[in-house]
């Protein structure tokens, strides 16, 4: 009976390092999995959805195959991630860390945006201009152009129209 049991206990031990380290090379297949599960739990639009539901459903059947032995197992080698610096400013983007920390602007100074008008005349202006309902958000860029010309337009009589005014 004790004879027995050894035997089993040290067949069993036999087998746990193979069946781990079949485990071990999995671990890629499935750390792609989660990382996709959580894209998943992210806000997105349908299309996204679509599209993650797609690649979780392959990623899945990867990380299956490979638990099952079915899958030859690759090595990937790991590449280094580098440092995307801006030419146009002082900014780093450093992919390892989890938080980037940018300097939005190069200067302390206070930003000032002036208006084509000041003042009253801008009051009035806001009163007076009228933005087409396509206008609120355009979805091209010639609608774009469309707003930005009608803009212009109805700013050309409002100065017009206001000199008469005053």
């Amino acid at each position: 009976m004790i004879i027995n049991i050894a035997l089993v206990l040290s067949i069993f031990l036999l087998f746990l390092p193979a069946a781990y380290a079949g485990k071990k090379q999995c671990q890629p297949y499935l750390k792609k999995l989660h990382n996709i599960q959580s894209l998943q739990r992210q806000a997105h639009s349908l299309k996204t959805s679509n599209s993650l539901n797609k690649r979780e459903g392959k990623a899945r059947n990867k990380w299956w195959q490979c638990e099952q032995g079915k899958l030859p197992i690759k090595y990937k080698k790991k590449k280094k991630k580098k440092k995307i610096k801006s030419k146009k400013s002082n900014v780093q983007f450093n992919l390892n860390s989890s938080v980037n920390q940018i300097a939005p602007f190069s200067t302390e100074k206070a930003l000032i945006f002036k208006t084509r008008f000041q003042g009253d005349k801008q009051f009035s202006w806001l009163e007076y201009y009228q933005q087409p309902k396509a206008c609120i958000r355009p979805k091209s860029t010639k609608k774009f152009a469309y707003c930005m010309e009608d803009k212009r337009k109805q700013q050309e009589l409002f100065e017009k129209e206001y000199t008469l005014r005053n």
